[in-house]
Order: structure tokens, then C-alpha cells, then sequence
């Protein structure tokens, strides 16, 4: 019997690579560019399943482009606002991701660029790069303290769960936290207090670390009105997915310096970023790097094999979202 044909859209780990060799007939990146909407439509006319990244546009129209031959899309990662995953479901296509092995990597992530940004880590790196430091001062690139300050959370899930413990244990700081799903017992169990309005606590919030899904509900969550509830002086967050946050509205509140500083490893439009912001010294930016360890990358995409695994043995696949 041959084996199930699988594309995979990027390069991926060697121990997943070896895997997925091991066990189908891999179709494995030779180049690690992006396929694009005809690459992609190609692969799933070709191939019996593919496995994709957040950088794939898996559309209503490139799902629905006869011939096809896929039924299954092994998403490498939590997030999957890359497809049109009603779209699927109508064309009966299965599509998974691969929840909960990146959570603490993501958390670190978040702390290093709460950290990063209260204490202006990367304005002091540049000024050392570029030769421009004098010496030490008294007053110079003053930061601010981050133990015993108050951290809101919107959103918690597994990784803002993660976050507001480090936070609390760590740096010794107030949690609160606002979700729709989070009752004030639950958020007692954790030591964190849940507020029921997301602008009481931008109102009360030192820092806000965003950690919600990309929804139509949750596009531009924060957008100027919010923006304007934080503190004075406030710090924001992103390791989520970039448009939860109104990038232009952001940029005009680090300008006039309504905000001190934000952190964001996510961006709107992708890997587009607006030289406004790069030009920010308040902003600290990094290439969407949450995830990026070799655990955390081999465990995602292991456990896209696995539900790939159970699709194709008839089984009830581990991590099914459509």
C-alpha cells in the first residue's frame, strides 16, 4: 500500500522532518519560501495532506479549487487564522493545530519583552551599538521597576494562565485579569483577581499582556478608545496575534508618549511592519519569535505528525479544530 502524500509548506525541525520521511511519502520545502495562494492550491491538489504554517493563506478560494485532493490541513501551530476553517469544514476537510507545547516558551517570551521594555533594554543596546554611549549617570535611560506593579492579562488561556505565574511568583506582581470565560473563583484558584470590564482594567494596569485569539470579535480589541483608559505611562504587550491591536492607534500613543513603551512580537500585517513604528525608540520589536526554541518547534510539530498519524488510521484525531 503506498503511503498518504504530504506536502509541508515550510522547513520544519530535523526530528520532524524525520519523521514525517519516516512514516509518509514527505514532500518536504527544499527552499523554505512560502508556496502563496497558487503554491498551496497545487498542494492540495497533489498531495493527501499539508501541513502549514501561519504564513500559508489557506482561503475560502484556494480550499475550493478543483481538483483536490487533500483532506486533511496539520496546522504548525495554535493559531490558525491563516484558514478558512468554515470553508473546510463545508469541504469536508480536516484541519488540526497543536496546542499546549508552546505555552511556557511563549509565556518567557512575554516576560522578556515586559522586562525589555520597563527597563528600555533595546534603546540601551542601540546607544551601545552605535557608539553613542558616555559612560555611566545617574539619570540616564531611566526605566521603570516591574516587581510589586500591577499586570493585566486580557485573555487566559494556557499561555496567559503562564504568564500572570511568572508574574506573580517571580516578580511579585498584582494580577487581574478579564475574560469571557473566566469566573472570579477560577481566577481566585490561580491568585489572580478577574475583573468583568477589559477597561477597568486597562485603568488599573501597570502593564497589559495580550492573550486572546484573532476573531472578528477581537480584531483591534485594542484600538484608540482603549488605548486611551490605560495609565498614563502604561505598558502594553503583544505575543498574541498582531490585529488585536489597532497598530496606527498604537503608534500615535507611543508617539505622544500616552504610553511609555510597548513590546510586541506580532504585527498587523505581516512581516510588513510600519516604519513609524521601527523608528519608535519606545517600541521593542521582535520577528515573531514567541514559540521559537528548539523544544517548543520540535514538540508543534511532532504533535501535527501525531494528529496526521490518527487521521490516517481511521482514529479520532488528538487536536482537531474542523
Amino acid at each position: 500500500m503506498s503511503l498518504p502524500i504530504v506536502t509541508v509548506t515550510r522547513r520544519l525541525p530535523r526530528a520532524v522532518e524525520e519523521r514525517l520521511a519516516l512514516l509518509f511519502e514527505a514532500r518536504l520545502s527544499p527552499d523554505d519560501r512560502a508556496l502563496g495562494a497558487e503554491g498551496l492550491a497545487r498542494a492540495l491538489a497533489e498531495s493527501d495532506a499539508v501541513v502549514s504554517t501561519l504564513g500559508d493563506p489557506l482561503t475560502a478560494d484556494v480550499l475550493g479549487r478543483t481538483p483536490r485532493r487533500a483532506r486533511v490541513i496539520a496546522q504548525f501551530g495554535v493559531g490558525y487564522d491563516n484558514i478558512d476553517v468554515a470553508a473546510a469544514a463545508a469541504l469536508g476537510i480536516t484541519v488540526t493545530n497543536t496546542p499546549g507545547v508552546l505555552t511556557e516558551d511563549t509565556a518567557d517570551a512575554a516576560m522578556l519583552l515586559l522586562l525589555a521594555a520597563a527597563r528600555r533594554a533595546s534603546e540601551g543596546a542601540r546607544e551601545l551599538r552605535e557608539g553613542r554611549w558616555t559612560g555611566w549617570r545617574p539619570t540616564h535611560n531611566l526605566g521603570v521597576r516591574v516587581s510589586g506593579k500591577t499586570l493585566g492579562v486580557i485573555g487566559f488561556g494556557r499561555i496567559g494562565r503562564a504568564v500572570a505565574t511568572r508574574a506573580r511568583l517571580g516578580f511579585g506582581m498584582t494580577v487581574i485579569a478579564w475574560s469571557r470565560s473566566l469566573s472570579p473563583a477560577q481566577g481566585a484558584k490561580t491568585g489572580v483577581t478577574v475583573v468583568d470590564d477589559l477597561d477597568e482594567l486597562l485603568a488599573q494596569s501597570d502593564f497589559v499582556s495580550l492573550h486572546v485569539p484573532s476573531t472578528a470579535e477581537t480584531r483591534h480589541l485594542i484600538d484608540a478608545r482603549r488605548l486611551s483608559r490605560m495609565r498614563p505611562g502604561a505598558i502594553l504587550i503583544n505575543t498574541a496575534r498582531g490585529d488585536v491591536v489597532d497598530e496606527a492607534a498604537l503608534i500615535a500613543a507611543l508617539r505622544d508618549g500616552r504610553l511609555a513603551a510597548a513590546g510586541l512580537d506580532v504585527y498587523e500585517r505581516e512581516p510588513s511592519i510600519p516604519a513609524d513604528l521601527l523608528a519608535l525608540p519606545n517600541a521593542v520589536l521582535l520577528p515573531h519569535i514567541g514559540s521559537a526554541t528548539i523544544e517548543a518547534r520540535t514538540a508543534m510539530g511532532l504533535l501535527a505528525v501525531d494528529n496526521l498519524v490518527a487521521f490516517f488510521e481511521g482514529r479520532p484525531v488528538p487536536n482537531r479544530v474542523a
